[in-house]
């Protein structure tokens, strides 16, 4: 049998330096499901989240970045406090993986903007 090195790749999809590092007190992955067409509102969030896409396409825009069209594979990154203008499902409906990492006693929470 092969080397198990030689039986698994690993590809580094996103490395971010978080601006205002905090300690972790515990992370919640969620599967969110977004029907076609659906629109995200601009929103804010109360801490990083991180994410992957896993069907469907969505219009991707936060604050300062060009807007991208995300499709399944795809991760993406929502600073701590800065605007996302669009995460929007196009024309079919669209699935994701969230990660929240939460501080001590901390909900994962946005506020629309």
């Amino acid at each position: 049998m092969a080397d198990l090195s030689e039986r698994v790749t690993r590809t580094l999809e996103l490395d971010v330096t978080l601006p205002d590092p905090k300690a972790v007190g515990r992370v919640e992955v969620r599967r969110i499901r977004m029907l076609a067409g659906t629109p995200s509102g601009a929103h804010v969030h109360n801490g990083p989240v991180f994410g992957t896409i896993v069907a469907g396409r969505v219009r991707y825009a936060v604050e300062g970045a060009a807007e991208r069209i995300l499709t399944p594979g795809d991760v993406f990154y929502e600073p701590e406090g800065v605007r996302v203008d669009s995460f929007d499902a196009l024309e079919d409906d669209a699935e994701f993986i969230g990660v929240f990492p939460l501080q001590p006693r901390q909900d994962a929470g946005m506020v629309f903007v």
